[in-house]
């Protein structure tokens, strides 16, 4: 079977397109209905959380207040869209965590009530409020809640524009590139059925559905209803499609356009939304789509018949990603034939076919063909595969993918859809689904301080994307090593650095934080109490200082440092040699080191925002607990193997470095890297307390006296600081603050925020939600 037009494959090789060829843009939008514990329709308002229902450009409401919809931003990779998908499950489930309920993991409804109860989305605008009541009085509420995945695709455009240029095409850009659009449509609806068949996953329904798609199922339980050869609820008689087959020209815009108008004014149509095609074309704006067809044509296609996969966390694959990413191309370079009304019907016969008498049937074609849908489907996959062989001679990385896809052809057992019915027939359709709605929440919530896509930017600034994502504000990465974002609401945009530098501190105040001495020398004038001290510009002058210090808690470190670099804490009597090392140790980050007093007491960090004080935390100093039978450098590698523990502030905890710092503070407590610590003994590794070093993070939040608070929230007004982390040493919390129980030791610009939303131990502080409350209101 010869369906390649290898003429138009030869003219893309000849003019080296192949590479421009699988380059594209992408977007998923996918819906879910929210659940309750028992799988039963939440019929709680949409969260609050996300913000507005129309304004949030990521999460908003379906048909149904019960009905969420999850919209990434368009990628240049497919990789992208995946990932950006998975960080809006994970954000949607964590909120809906919170509130008991799920994000339900089949594109056919859950556990319904009667008809009226399930709760039409308030969108607090008349003509969408009116639209949507209108829906429901047309294909009934319970129809409306069918779910299902958006795959939006189009073409690069520099890659159109090279094909426009090499065929000499007489007509203008614009005319050429709908043209290739259409051309893709046509074909993808007349081979639509192949793509239902490898991608459908919604074969069970639950008896609470339409009756009179119940009263024909067969169901085994009573619970549990199903068609024998029905890969796709959603996409049969049963399913989301329009009250009657609708009629659209696909042969250009101009037809397109003009038919759909026509319905619109026959009032087939409520508007252009309700056209419920398998394919349609889609303009850049959205605002007015026939007019924008018209004047700036066609931007991308949307693809509206995928089912949600309740195999895979976010309803779909990355490898049926790249299949349909495939079969869109296929669809480009296979032969252009007519698509006249009766290819229309002829292509709903196959589709319907497809969906009630599986992929055995017999296929129906204008020639007649004796043949089956399995041998169409198969001539389909080697034609793909032929198409890659001509394109890419050398490259086989998408051929497994073909491979997969014939062998569910070949044995339908094997199809998503006989997977998902087989594991229903284990249990039911309900506890199937809400068994896998649980477990995917379960890994959102191990995933929950991550944005995928975005792990190697630090963990405070994927936690303030996260936070913007959430409420619907937009945001660029100007520059991704450097943690450098934009943040965009309506007409207000924010610049930020790694989550804390923003607009609200001056450049003064960022540099009186970082400057150790002017930082004492401002809270003096407070009447703060800060660690009393010299400073040295060379180590020379500094080492003719040690018989004055011998024997005294002294602490030296940097000037300006912060995460406690080049910070060396002697609180026992040290040698000639360690304190040469120390300094030596802080003028590498630096070249004006201090020598403070050494303040008794814990310390604890205090993370200030505007006026008030949004988390405490006590910084346990990098620690192992021996078992009695490891070294200490063993429990020190047993315990960085905590996924909570990375490098490079991207997990809430460091790794607990095994470097001379920590030698040097074993050695000053007569320990060493190949001692064995008792069972039960806390060995520490360091003086310092950081978390950038290893150390344990311990929330105090509600347990510090308010007049402490009040002390840190007064240090950073000292410095003229918004967004500062006031490091304070306290005797004893139980007492309430004096001159001489207390002592601020640093005041930090930039300070981690992901420390106080996943502390190793205690409550998420939702700092990050703070800083976008101080940027946007």
């Amino acid at each position: 079977m010869n369906l390649l037009n290898r003429e138009f494959i030869q003219l893309i090789r000849d003019k080296s397109l192949n590479k421009d060829l699988v380059r594209g843009h992408f977007g998923l939008e996918k819906e879910n209905v929210r659940v309750d514990k028992e799988g039963k329709l939440a019929l709680t308002p949409h969260p609050k959380a996300f913000g507005s229902k129309t304004e949030n450009p990521y999460i908003q409401t379906d048909f149904s207040e019960s009905q969420i919809e999850m919209i990434t931003p368009t990628f240049d990779s497919l990789d992208e869209a995946y990932c950006f998908m998975e960080a809006l499950q994970d954000i949607v489930s964590l909120e809906l965590n919170e509130h008991g309920e799920y994000l339900w993991t089949s594109s056919n409804p859950p556990m319904l009530p009667k008809e009226k109860e399930i709760p039409i989305a308030q969108m607090n605008d008349p003509i969408a409020d009116e639209y949507r009541s209108e829906l429901a009085d047309k294909y009934g509420r319970k129809r409306q809640l069918l779910s299902g995945i958006h795959y939006n695709f189009s073409f690069d455009e520099h890659f159109l524009r090279k094909l426009h240029k090499v065929e000499r095409r007489s007509e203008d850009f614009k005319t050429f590139k709908d043209a290739i659009y259409f051309r893709v449509a046509r074909n993808l609806l007349r081979y639509r059925w192949l793509l239902i068949y490898l991608t459908g996953a919604s074969p069970v329904f639950d008896k609470t559905y339409i009756e009179k798609c119940v009263a024909l199922g067969q169901s085994e339980d009573d619970r549990s209803y199903y068609f024998p050869n029905m890969n796709s609820l959603r996409n049969s008689v049963c399913g989301y499609r329009n009250e009657k087959p609708l009629m659209v020209s696909f042969d250009s815009t101009l037809d397109y356009v003009h038919d759909l108008h026509e319905l619109i004014q026959r009032n087939e149509l409520l508007s252009v939304k309700e056209f419920y095609s398998p394919v349609r074309m889609k303009t850049a704006k959205g605002i007015d789509p026939l007019k924008e067809l018209v004047e700036d044509g066609v931007a991308y296609l949307e693809l509206r018949f995928i089912d949600l996969n309740p195999l895979y966390k976010i309803g779909m694959s990355i490898d049926t990603m790249r299949l349909i990413h495939l079969f869109l191309i296929f669809m480009l370079l296979k032969k252009d034939e007519p698509f006249g009304i009766e290819d229309q019907k002829m292509a709903d016969l196959n589709h319907d076919q497809l969906i009630m008498e599986g992929i055995r049937s017999r296929f129906h074609d204008a020639v007649d063909r004796p043949i089956t849908m399995e041998e169409m489907a198969l001539a389909c996959i080697d034609e793909m595969q032929e198409m890659l062989r001509l394109l890419f001679p050398n490259v086989e990385e998408f051929l497994p993918i073909l491979y997969g896809e014939k062998q569910k052809i070949l044995n339908p057992e094997l199809s998503f859809a006989s997977k998902v019915k087989a594991e229903i027939h284990e249990s039911s359709y309900v506890t199937y689904h809400l068994d896998k709605a649980k477990q995917y929440a379960e890994q959102s919530i191990r995933n929950g301080y991550g944005f995928a896509g975005y792990e190697d930017l630090e963990l405070s600034t994927q936690l303030l994307l996260k936070a913007a994502v959430k409420r619907g504000i937009k945001f660029d990465l100007l520059d991704r090593d450097e943690n450098f974002v934009r943040l965009s609401h309506r007409d207000h945009q924010e610049y930020v650095k790694q989550a804390t530098k923003t607009s609200l501190d001056s450049y003064s105040t960022v540099l009186i934080m970082e400057n150790k001495i002017v930082t004492k020398a401002v809270l003096s004038q407070y009447d703060i109490r800060v660690p009393s001290g010299e400073a040295f510009r060379s180590l020379d002058d500094a080492m003719s200082t040690y018989e004055a210090y011998r024997g005294k808690p002294i602490v030296i470190k940097p000037k300006s440092t912060n995460f406690g670099l080049g910070i060396t804490i002697f609180n026992r009597d040290f040698s000639r040699e360690d304190m040469h090392k120390a300094f030596e140790l802080a003028f590498q980050h630096d070249r004006t080191v201090l020598l403070e007093e050494f303040i008794t007491g814990k310390e604890y960090r205090f993370l200030v925002m505007g006026d008030e004080v949004v988390g405490i935390l006590h910084r346990v100093p990098a620690n192992v607990i021996g078992d009695g039978i490891h070294t200490i450098e063993q429990l020190v590698h047993e315990k960085n193997k905590d996924p909570l523990r990375g490098r490079g502030y991207k997990t809430p905890l460091e790794k607990i470095q095994v470097g001379e710092a920590e030698e040097m503070f074993l050695k000053n407590h007569c320990k060493g890297w190949s001692d064995i610590p008792q069972k039960g003994e806390v060995v520490y590794l360091r003086e310092n307390s950081n978390i950038s070093t290893g150390g344990d993070s311990i929330d105090f939040t509600d347990d510090i006296p308010d007049n402490y608070k009040r002390i840190a929230i007064q240090s950073a007004i000292a410095a003229g600081a918004t967004i500062c982390g006031v490091d304070m040493m306290i005797d004893d919390i139980h007492v309430d603050a004096m001159e001489s129980n207390y002592c601020i030791i640093e005041i930090n610009f930039n300070p981690a925020i992901h420390i106080h939303c996943y502390p190793y131990t205690g409550k998420n502080r939702n700092a990050n939600e703070k800083v976008l409350d101080l940027l946007f209101g």
